[in-house]
């Protein structure tokens, strides 16, 4: 019986389905390293002033013509789980700071590859995360204490000269002062003191209004706001200045209840009886509205036959079905008050603060302008150009060098641009990790090398010989105080970036390390893939 349990255990038990794919151990490492270096590769020509553009076809037949990290990605579909992963960070590094999405991807898959002589060396990988996680905390602290500087954000030409070398690398750097005076101007308008917290919301306040037609050059911020709408009636004005402006959120014609009524009618002056109140409503609601002599309103629901008769009758304009955003929007450039019922509308609620409201045909659209407002706490940012797709990367560009801007001016500490304090951060890491125990030189080495790839991506987008780049470059940052020394990204040489004038926030580059980091981690903690888990409907 002995021999027969001996020959049972020699049977392979099946525990995990057959059919699911599954790879274990160091081959799923390297795996994963190989798919997040390709997805690096892919975009690496995107660094730099001399980027490289890329031409993205969707399945619907549109065009995406971009260098902008992010959006190259999410419009490439890619399979690997760990390329999967490699996409998501370049959307987080676009949320948290909006810029610097090439970058982060550009470090993370480098990273990747230079832990792979770590496993080849046979050291364990939780071994080479902690010693990465120390690292990230070493080169993080250095970077804020020795490599950066303190900007002065009330002095306009130097916060200008930062988002330069944002812009520098996008494909707007042709049109860099314009772009650069609308984001600034943009940031500027919507940032407030709130709670003695300064605020600066792009998102929901700076609107960009892309209008085919025209020339580049004629784009600009607009002191208050515009949207594309017409006046309800033919008979309305179109032209009003210094305009006291009504924000309703409420219909002008007459409510129906939320569920379904039924009215049964005997006799056939009930019917008018209920017209009647129907329109006796509306008139109620508009009287009650031009009691307090607006001369503009704008809805964000309908506006029925009646309601437009009777209040053009007393010479007001109305536009409606505006959108809640852009309604919140005219409320900030305007100083109104949205209302939700017209019997609550007070005096305070109107809003006098617009200098002139005109509606004017471009192209064949009807666009709607409230500009000239007194202390607006939102704008619009108007762009012109030639065709959809170069308006649609512009606007890429502004939305980064506005979020630079809103960086800026919120945490006020520079670090050098054009790979300087990457190099500086490479150096200060090598010479760090010979003082430290084995185990830990190690990943501190990869570190060291990993973040070399920016300065080197530079130099190759730029075309000069990498290496003679960098071996010169290593040599300049071994001399103390020679932190500020980067790749001009123009040309290829080696400049001090303190003359050159290429600053990056500090914020960006922090997230940039700290995001790249923690992808390479959480890709080296994976020693297991399987695919092909479950069947969908258990039941079929």
């Amino acid at each position: 019986s002995n021999r027969e349990v001996s020959r049972m255990s020699a049977v392979p038990i099946m525990i995990i389905n057959p059919n699911t794919k599954r790879h274990q151990g160091k081959k799923v490492q390297y795996d994963n390293i190989n798919a997040a270096k390709h997805v690096s590769d892919v975009i690496k020509t995107c660094l730099g002033p001399q980027a490289m553009l890329k031409m993205l076809m969707d399945p619907t037949g549109g065009i995406v013509m971009t260098n902008d990290g992010n959006a190259i990605l999410r419009e490439i579909t890619v399979e690997h789980p760990a390329a999967k992963q490699m996409i998501e960070i370049a959307r987080t590094q676009d949320e948290e700071v909006g810029d610097g999405t090439t970058s982060v991807v550009i470090l993370a898959g480098h990273l990747l590859h230079e832990s792979k002589a770590c496993l080849d060396a046979q050291i364990h990988p939780t071994r080479i995360i902690a010693g990465l996680r120390a690292a990230l905390e070493d080169a993080l602290q250095f970077m804020r204490e020795k490599c950066s500087h303190k900007l002065d954000t009330s002095n306009e030409e130097d916060v200008k000269q930062i988002l330069k070398s944002c812009l520098g690398t996008k494909f707007a750097n042709k049109w860099s002062d314009l772009c650069v005076g609308i984001a600034y101007d943009a940031v500027r308008k919507v940032s407030e003191i709130r709670l003695d917290r300064k605020v600066i919301d792009i998102k929901r306040y700076a609107k960009v209004e892309k209008i085919p037609g025209g020339s580049i050059e004629d784009s600009e911020v607009l002191n208050g706001v515009i949207f594309n709408k017409d006046v309800t009636h033919p008979t309305m004005k179109r032209r009003i200045e210094n305009p006291r402006i009504l924000l309703l959120d409420c219909d002008l014609e007459y409510k129906k209840g939320e569920s379904t009524t039924a009215l049964e009618i005997m006799q056939e002056h009930d019917m008018y009886k209920a017209l009647k109140l129907e329109e006796e409503h509306v008139k109620k609601n508009c009287d009650e509205i031009i009691a307090c002599k607006p001369d503009l309103i704008i809805t964000e629901k309908g506006v029925s036959d009646i309601a437009q008769h009777h209040l053009s009758k007393a010479g007001i304009t109305v536009l409606r079905r505006l959108r809640k955003t852009d309604n919140l929007r005219v409320a900030r450039a305007c100083g109104a008050t949205i209302v939700n019922r017209t019997e609550d509308i007070t005096e305070e609620d109107i809003g006098k603060g617009c200098g002139l409201f005109e509606v004017i045909l471009i192209g064949d659209e009807y666009f709607t302008f409230i500009r000239d407002c007194k202390d607006a706490k939102a704008c619009s940012i108007i762009l012109r150009g030639a065709s959809k797709d170069i308006l649609k990367e512009i606007e890429r560009n502004l939305q980064d060098a506005m979020n630079v801007a809103r960086n800026v001016l919120l945490e006020e500490l520079l670090v050098p641009g054009g790979g300087a304090v990457e190099m500086a951060l490479s150096v200060y890491l090598s010479n760090k990790a010979s003082t430290l125990p084995a185990n830990l030189q190690m990943p501190y080495k990869v570190l060291a090398d990993a973040v070399k790839i920016i300065p080197k991506t530079l130099a190759a987008n730029s075309g000069k010989p990498v290496l003679e780049i960098i071996t010169d470059l290593e040599a300049k940052h071994s001399v103390a105080d020679n932190w500020s020394f980067g790749v001009d990204g123009e040309k290829g040489d080696i400049v001090d970036m303190k003359k050159f004038g290429v600053w990056d926030p500090f914020s960006v580059k922090a997230q940039i390390l700290k995001t790249g980091v923690e992808t390479a981690i959480s890709l080296l903690r994976i020693d297991d893939i399987v695919s092909g888990t479950k069947k969908k409907n258990p039941g079929a």
